[in-house]
Formats: structure tokens, sequence, C-alpha cells
């Protein structure tokens, strides 16, 4: 299994090679605030890792290994960024914290949130109820 930083530059090149087509170590240093010597270690270590093949000079590529794992990592953020949509949380919250959490739950919880926002989205008014009952609790909260 792939370590919480590995985890982010896997989900980081495979965003950025479905985007561009490609992933270069200056695009993934500067999506992911590091240095550029930094990707070159982490990507040398998803090489030997299996998660990408790495030429230097040349490129990078994801294995099969790695794509599969990119589009797990992808699927899991979309998902929390849905759910914490859902129940309520302020816009520009959102990102901040699935960073925060996406690496400290279980597959297992994450595909229990699959579930919870695959209900959601099967009847939209249960948004719109969820809603009211969060109005209800802050006016509740205010007095």
């Amino acid at each position: 299994m792939p370590t919480p930083s590995m985890e982010d530059y896997i989900e980081q090149i495979y965003i950025l090679i479905e985007d561009k087509g490609y992933a270069r170590v200056s695009d993934i240093a500067e999506n992911l605030q590091v240095h550029p010597s930094s990707v070159t270690k982490m990507v040398q270590k998803l090489d030997r890792d299996q998660y990408l093949n790495y030429e230097k000079y040349r490129g990078l590529i994801l294995t099969p290994k790695g794509k599969k794992v990119g589009k797990r990592l992808v699927y899991r953020h979309e998902l929390l960024e849905q759910f914490l949509e859902i129940i309520g949380v302020d816009q520009e919250n959102i990102y901040d914290d699935v960073e925060g959490i996406e690496h400290h739950m279980s597959w297992n919880s994450i595909d229990r949130i699959g579930d919870l926002v695959q209900y959601f989205d099967e009847k939209p008014e249960r948004v719109n109820s969820l809603r009211e009952v969060q109005k209800k609790n802050e006016e509740q909260n205010d007095e």
C-alpha cells in the first residue's frame, strides 16, 4: 500500500496525465507546492514500487497498477468533496477538509460514504430535508 505522501503524488500524476496527456516533474512540483528535487526522489521511489515508469529527462507514465491506484484516489477525493457538500460544509472549507481526512479513512468508510452520497443523489429532495434540519438546529443554537 502506498503511503499518504505517495498517494498525493500518484493522485496528482494521474490528474495531470488525464488533463494534459503527460506529467512533468515541474508540473507535479508546482501543483503539490514542493521542490522539483523532492518530486524526483518520490518519482524514483514510485518507479521502484512499480506505480510508474520514469526515465530521466524523458518523462513518466503510470503503470497499470499506478493507473488503478490513481483512479481510485481521484474517486475518493471527489466522493469526499461531494459528501462534505451534501452535509453542508462551507465551500471554502471543502478542499482543505478533504485533504485533511482522505488519508485517514479506511476504504470501508469511503465505500459507506459512497452509499450515502448515492442515497442523496437518487432523490435530491433528501438534501433539501437535510438543509431544513440543519437550519432548525442553527436557529436553536442561536437562541
